[in-house]
């Protein structure tokens, strides 16, 4: 039996569908990516074009979320990366994500939920947030997929493409580099003593 094939305008819905439940997360993290408001906002509409444009890539039923995401931290790391050095050359590669929807779900998410961009906003205060904007890009990205995200570390070594050691490794020197950035105004605000010396 031949399957039907689905006209633009079903594609289109389907892609609207999935796509736009993960604005706000996209938006927060291209933001927390590029530390400026305007190219958040061309970074997720480059994402979304190529999110659209390879839609057809996409394995109906796996995680669309991981996806996408992937798409957005390759298009942040290929586009903005490469700006800095070669700012007239940009060249993408096609999007091409396998993604199983497996039992890794429970890697590392026992303690974690996804929290979305308002509720992100809420938690986070200006000192938090520059204390995230002071890691290392390569840690940056790792703590905002896996602690503000709830990716699991599989997850994360497929959108970021490296080794899962390498993510556990990057997550681990990242929270411990914001602990360090937030001590002092944690103290500040009477979360934890000061420790005395002797």
């Amino acid at each position: 039996m031949l399957m039907k094939r689905k006209s633009r305008d079903e594609i289109k819905r389907e892609f609207e569908s999935l796509a736009f439940e993960y604005m706000d997360q996209l938006f927060s993290t291209a933001l927390r990516l590029t530390k400026n408001p305007l190219d958040a906002e061309d970074l997720l509409q480059d994402t979304y074009l190529r999110a659209y444009r390879f839609f057809n890539k996409f394995a109906p039923g796996t995680n669309f979320k991981a996806w996408i995401f992937k798409i957005l931290t390759n298009t942040f790391i290929n586009r903005y990366r490469k700006k800095q050095r070669e700012p007239q050359k940009v060249e993408f590669d096609k999007v091409e994500f396998a993604y199983s929807d497996d039992d890794d779900k429970s890697e590392n998410r026992a303690h974690q939920e996804t929290i979305d961009y308002q509720v992100y906003e809420e938690l986070f205060d200006d000192k938090i947030k520059d204390a995230l904007d002071r890691l290392a890009e390569d840690f940056r990205i790792v703590v905002i997929l896996c602690d503000i995200h709830g990716f699991s570390y599989k997850e994360i070594a497929e959108i970021v493409d490296v080794p899962i050691g390498t993510v556990m490794s990057r997550l681990s020197r990242g929270r411990k580099q914001l602990q360090k950035f937030l001590e002092e105004y944690a103290i500040q605000e009477g979360y934890i003593k000061r420790k005395l010396d002797g």
